[in-house]
């Protein structure tokens, strides 16, 4: 377990937990805080043991919650995602996110790249075009106007975002009866 410990090895979360006497905090094996004094931690199955020893979670891992394994790193995503899918009408920078999620913003570009795939701007696009798409079947607003509505300033930049994402314009998403059997694809010619 002492080795598990001190190679914040992933594997042995949930299996158990250890506590720091001096702090009073006990935590998951992966927890990547600073490696405590063999002598000052002692070992517990549960988390629910470990409290009521009278140490308290740590806020780093997390081992209060009910999850095996812990990723404050998800944690990130899910705020960000919460946030882009709430105000993607909204300008948004990225300083600003990064300011509302608690972390800098090449922290947060970083893991949302590495966990999604994309950056918090991608992903942003990504909203406003599906919005667009649903605004484009949904009413009879002209593409201009649900450009406005999804967030974009001007009309090239969401028909160049739009036209990039979906393989056609505005107008011919739109006049496509039927979607399933619609590919963007072959109305390029």
């Amino acid at each position: 377990m002492w080795e598990a410990v001190v190679s914040c090895n992933q594997i042995y979360d949930g299996k158990f937990f250890y506590a720091v006497k001096t702090t009073g905090i006990f935590c998951r094996p992966s927890c990547k805080s600073k490696t405590p004094n063999h002598k000052n931690i002692c070992f517990f199955e549960t988390a629910t043991e470990a409290m009521n020893q009278g140490f308290r979670p740590c806020k780093r891992c997390k081992p209060d919650l009910q999850v095996d394994i812990f990723d404050p790193h998800l944690e990130i995503v899910e705020q960000t995602k919460n946030y882009l899918e709430h105000h993607y009408q909204e300008k948004i920078m990225l300083h600003t996110l990064a300011l509302k999620i608690g972390i800098s913003q090449y922290y947060l570009n970083r893991i949302f790249k590495e966990k999604t795939g994309f950056t918090p701007h991608m992903y942003l696009e990504n909203i406003r075009i599906e919005k667009a798409r649903g605004l484009l079947l949904s009413t009879a607003y002209s593409s201009t106007e649900i450009c406005f509505q999804v967030g974009y300033n001007n009309f090239s930049s969401f028909y160049r975002q739009f036209k990039k994402l979906s393989g056609c314009s505005p107008n011919q998403y739109r006049t496509k009866k039927e979607w399933k059997d619609f590919n963007c694809e072959t109305n390029k010619k």
